[in-house]
């Protein structure tokens, strides 16, 4: 008996260089930007107009998709988020003295 080995375990999902989180934002921008068309279309504006929409949006989302992915990377959004979440700065108003003084807690004045 003859078993195939998986060797894609642990690699990212990647289609057409696009890979990880950003594959799944391209899909997601393309369906909003079907439903968007589907709306125009069905409320009766003008088809001119609503296939230069359809033209015009997908390939800002598949310049701006492909930009994000080379420029940051796998994890890079995640990192991007992150770095935005981390103060600047840890401001600390009390007195060096009040620092350094040993408080006792609430399990050690019972005891």
């Amino acid at each position: 008996m003859e078993y195939n080995i998986n060797r894609g375990v642990g690699k990212t999902v990647e289609f057409k260089g696009l890979k990880a989180q950003y594959l799944l934002a391209f899909v997601i921008g393309l369906l909003i930007i079907f439903f968007v068309f589907v709306i125009m279309y069905m409320t009766g504006i003008n088809n001119l107009c609503c296939i230069s929409f359809g033209i015009i949006a997908t390939t800002i989302l598949v310049w701006f998709t492909f930009r994000l992915n080379t420029k940051y990377g796998r994890f890079g959004l995640m990192k991007l988020a992150a770095n935005k979440r981390h103060p600047r700065c840890i401001i600390n108003r009390r007195a060096i003295s009040l620092l350094l003084i040993y408080k006792k807690t609430h399990d050690e004045k019972y005891t």
